[in-house]
């Protein structure tokens, strides 16, 4: 209904409202007359009219909109009136109004009222019209791009029973979104985890929808499948997979070491050799350091992280490495050790000619170190060419600025404030 975003709709209801001059008077009798006379009115000014802070002419233009299928959005925004005979009046027309196809158009803007005080009632209107309406009607607001109307859509169907089991888990494998992957997927396997279902789920993109799919393998007989997403990428997947051998009997434990020690390993086996190992187990992942694949490098510095056996000295070197992922993973176990790393040394590892991966991780170090080197390093970005990194320089110095009372500063960080200032800063 004109394409507008219900956004854009909620937009302009306000700004219309907002303003007040001294001709609002006279436009509110202009408006009113003309209404009253049946004189045509262009679509801005049936607009204005609908949005109007006078009640009187809200009102009135309501009672003319039958003919103007594009404002249908507004009358949905007047459901939600302050002005009771406004809202009575929004409300009859929007029952008369909505029917299967009014309803998928008007979807998006229904619920986004509905998050107002008031705004519940088109929400009923809208529940009772899709739920009397043949399947097909829903298939719409399936597809929606707006992810408010698919879960609304994708709730009704589980709750009507009107999506078989795989068409659910197909949506728990392909939508992006947490709400309805965890929703379809749940449904899916209450509705019959047959072969078909469970590839589909163990197939799909999102771990929401393989936890799911490998939860279901034990209730399906078959367990020993859960093995091959031990060393899944994703942290919810392992832990259901896990679950489910253990419950058949398997101990993880040696096959992910015995995973850790062959040149194939997968990064999820590194990662999760620590999730469920111990201490013991960190000569496995120290010698994953040396690993070709970046992924496994960095999985097994986050897994040494997670043991809670970082070293500096061995993992010092790993922040030059050239993915930057491992780098990442590095800095973060690195960070509680800031204070041992030469902060020359990290300071040089801010200049411009590095690759960015390595900036941010140096910045990130020098920050874990205390209000001075933060400063000393925030003063040296204030001017860089990164915009994210010269926002992050920017905010320490005003951390520092806000933070230290002028009483409380030693003379370096005064001077360091002192020419922050004379950046502009």
């Amino acid at each position: 209904m004109n394409g507008r975003d219900p956004a854009e709709w909620l937009e302009l209801d306000w700004r219309a409202r907002a303003w007040w001059t001294p001709d609002s008077p006279a436009d509110s009798r202009m408006l009113l007359s003309a209404l009253a006379t049946g004189e045509p009115l262009a679509d801005d000014e049936f607009t204005r009219a609908l949005c109007h802070r006078d009640g009187r002419v809200r009102h009135r233009a309501l009672t003319e909109v039958a003919g103007h299928p594009e404002l249908f959005p507004l009358v949905v925004v007047r459901c939600a009136d302050w002005a009771e005979p406004v809202r009575d009046r929004a409300r009859e027309l929007l029952a008369q109004i909505l029917d299967a196809g009014t309803a998928v158009a008007l979807a998006p803007m229904i619920l986004r009222v509905a998050d107002r005080h008031r705004g519940d009632h088109a929400l009923g209107l809208l529940d009772g019209v899709l739920r009397r309406a043949p399947r097909a009607r829903l298939a719409p607001l399936l597809a929606s791009g707006d992810r408010a109307v698919r879960r609304y859509a994708y709730r009704m169907a589980v709750e009507e029973g009107s999506l078989s089991p795989v068409e659910l888990a197909r949506a728990a494998a392909e939508d992006d979104d947490a709400v309805i992957q965890g929703r379809c997927a749940e449904a899916a396997v209450a509705g019959g985890a047959d072969a078909e279902v469970l590839e589909i789920l163990l197939g799909g993109r999102n771990p929401q929808a393989r936890s799911a799919g490998v939860t279901a393998l034990r209730r399906s007989g078959r367990p020993e499948r859960a093995v091959d997403f031990l060393a899944d990428r994703s942290a919810l997947v392992r832990a259901s997979a896990r679950y489910v051998v253990r419950q058949h009997g398997i101990d993880p434990l040696p096959w992910y070491r015995a995973r850790c020690a062959d040149p194939a390993v997968e990064p999820g086996a590194a990662i999760g050799l620590a999730e469920c190992g111990g201490r013991t187990d960190a000569p496995l992942l120290w010698a994953l350091l040396e690993h070709p694949a970046p992924g496994v490098r960095a999985r097994a510095v986050a897994g040494l992280r997670t043991l809670d056996v970082a070293d500096v000295r061995r993992l010092r070197p790993l922040l030059d490495d050239p993915a930057p992922g491992v780098v990442g993973e590095a800095t973060l176990a690195l960070l509680p050790s800031a204070g041992r790393l030469p902060e020359e040394w990290l300071l040089s590892r801010l200049d411009a000619g590095r690759p960015r991966w390595e900036r941010v991780s140096a910045w990130r170090l020098l920050d874990a170190r205390g209000d001075l080197v933060r400063l000393r390093a925030a003063v040296s970005l204030l001017d860089d060419a990164d915009v994210r990194l010269r926002a992050r320089a920017e905010h320490a110095v005003l951390r520092v600025r806000r933070g230290t009372p002028r009483t409380w500063r030693s003379a370096e960080i005064a001077a360091l404030l002192d020419r922050a200032e004379a950046m502009g800063r």
